[in-house]
This record gives structure tokens, C-alpha cells and sequence, in this order.
């Protein structure tokens, strides 16, 4: 009974340490994401100057309107509906991108979680080192080689020799496909790598005496156990793909190639079309919130089952 004074007082103690330690974070996502967040949603559900063509934004929500919405939804699925290309082309570009990105980097991952050893830190630090570079800066690398008569067309050609022609810059979509591999693989490598360095040595052992083979231990050991680093970087990669415009209008400039980003960024530039841009962006949102609640659930789940 002597001990329930302090324990009490522990108690009140640790019930307030949690909630003050997360202040700090509470106040960052309240000012630098919700409040911004709600200016967008006033400005796509307000109106435009007739004037000046610039965004009124309405405060009320009980007085939002719908006009710059229902323009976009038309643009989408209606008759005149020249937004869909970009939509269906955005996420098919990211598949083939996400899809890509796991298949460079699990080997990757995978060697440097298993046989790296002391190194695996140099590895990894040489890995991502390149990527410390500005973006803008990597992506006029790539234009320097992927021009007329850059680099890699001296190596398709052999040097001139091969009569072949390929214009790698002017709305090729293996090129925007290749720059968004090049500039987000090292952001799935990261997260692969944590979850397969979890991998205690000795399963992959007893799995070996059991008699698996080596297919069978990735199939049934390794990879399973490597899920939750591979959803982890398909989010962490995929979602600032879905916006990514930078990549498409550096290495295409053409909009046979233009993603969801593109069209955003146009209608930002374009007077009156800011309420259009937020409501993109609304729908892009509501969009990707479906895999993300997925990924809590289902890692809310995996701890309650441990």
C-alpha cells in the first residue's frame, strides 16, 4: 500500500509525457497541412473575379460551390472529357515505374542486407549519394544523354554506323517512364532494405535444413517476410509519382506524355483556372487515401496479432 502514492504519481506522469512529447507534431500538421489544405479546398469550391480571373476563395463551408468541381468531373467523363488520357496514362506510368523500381532494387536490398556485413552502410551510402543532387540537376544529365547525338544514341548507332534514328526527347514515353525509375528507386531500396535486414539468418538456415530450395525459400520465407518494406516504398514512391509533373516536362515537353501533375501545374498557371487545380487535386487525394488507410489497417492489424 506504501508503494501506491508513487505509483499513482507515476501514472499521471507517464498519462501526460506521450501527448506533450507529440505536441510539437500535432502543431506542425494543424499548421503546415490541414490549414493549407482547407485554403485549397475554399479555393475549389469557391468562385473565380470576372475580371481579373483570380480564385475567390470561400471561408463558409456551408457556402461552397461546386461549379470548378463539376468542370473538372466533366473534363474527366464527360463528352469533352481531355483529362482522362492523362489520368489512365499517370497511373499506368506509375505501375510500370513502381513495378520497375522493386525489381532493380530487391536484389539490391537483398545483398546488402545478407552479405554486405560490416560494409553495408558504405553500400548503402554509395547507393543513395548520387541522389543528394538536385533533381533539376540529374534530369539535364539525362537530357545531355538522351539528345540527337548524346551518348546513347553514339551507342545505339555504333558511333553512326547503324542507320537508326530515335528522338529519346520529344514525347517518348519511355523516356518520362525511365527519369521517374531513375529519380524515386533509391526510395524503395531503403525500405526494402530495412525489412529484409529484420530477416533473422537463422530461419533462412532452418528453412535450408528443412530442405527448401532456393525458390522455395524466397517463396515462402523471404518474400513474405519482406511485404511490409515492399508496400512501404510502392506508397512512399508511388504517391509523389501520382503529382510528379518536373519529370515529363523536363524529358518530353509534349502532351502526349503529360501526367495528373501537368495538368495541375497548368491550370495553376492558367488565370481562372486555380479552383480547377485544387479540385485535381482533391480527386488525386481521395484517390490515394485508399491504399494509405489499407497500409495502416493493415499494419494497425499485424501489431495486434504480435
Amino acid at each position: 500500500s506504501s508503494l501506491r502514492p508513487g505509483r499513482d504519481v507515476g501514472d499521471r506522469s507517464t498519462r501526460f509525457l506521450w501527448p506533450t512529447l507529440g505536441l510539437p507534431a500535432m502543431v506542425w500538421i494543424v499548421l503546415f497541412f490541414l490549414v493549407p489544405f482547407y485554403v485549397v479546398l475554399c479555393v475549389s469550391f469557391g468562385t473565380v473575379d470576372p475580371v481579373f480571373r483570380s480564385p475567390i476563395p470561400i471561408w463558409n463551408p456551408l457556402e461552397w460551390q461546386f461549379s470548378q468541381v463539376q468542370v473538372v468531373w466533366d473534363r474527366l467523363f464527360g463528352p469533352n472529357n481531355f483529362y482522362l488520357p492523362a489520368v489512365l496514362r499517370t497511373f499506368m506510368y506509375v505501375a510500370i515505374a513502381v513495378a520497375a523500381c522493386l525489381v532493380i532494387s530487391f536484389p539490391v536490398a537483398y545483398f546488402t542486407a545478407r552479405y554486405a556485413g560490416q560494409y553495408r552502410g558504405l553500400v548503402l551510402a554509395l547507393l543513395v549519394a548520387p541522389f543528394f543532387i538536385s533533381y533539376m540537376m540529374r534530369m539535364l544529365a539525362w537530357i545531355n544523354l538522351l539528345q540527337p547525338d548524346g551518348l546513347v544514341n553514339t551507342i545505339v548507332t555504333l558511333g553512326g554506323l547503324v542507320p537508326v534514328e530515335i528522338n529519346w526527347l520529344s514525347g517518348n514515353p519511355f523516356t518520362v517512364v525511365m527519369g521517374l525509375i531513375y529519380g524515386y528507386v533509391p526510395y524503395m531500396l531503403l525500405p526494402l532494405f530495412a525489412a529484409l535486414d529484420r530477416i533473422s539468418p537463422s530461419l533462412l538456415e532452418a528453412a535450408r535444413d528443412l530442405g527448401a530450395s532456393g525458390f522455395d525459400l524466397f517463396r515462402r520465407v523471404i518474400l513474405p517476410m519482406s511485404i511490409p518494406g515492399i508496400v512501404a516504398g510502392t506508397l512512399l514512391i508511388s504517391l509523389p509519382m501520382m503529382g510528379d509533373y518536373f519529370t515529363s516536362d523536363m524529358l518530353s515537353k509534349s502532351p502526349n506524355t503529360s501526367m495528373i501533375g501537368n495538368l495541375i501545374n497548368l491550370s495553376i498557371a492558367t488565370p481562372g483556372q486555380s479552383g480547377q487545380a485544387g479540385a485535381l487535386l482533391i480527386l488525386v487525394l481521395l484517390v490515394l487515401l485508399i491504399p494509405m488507410i489499407w497500409y495502416t489497417r493493415t499494419n494497425a492489424k499485424a501489431e495486434v496479432r504480435s
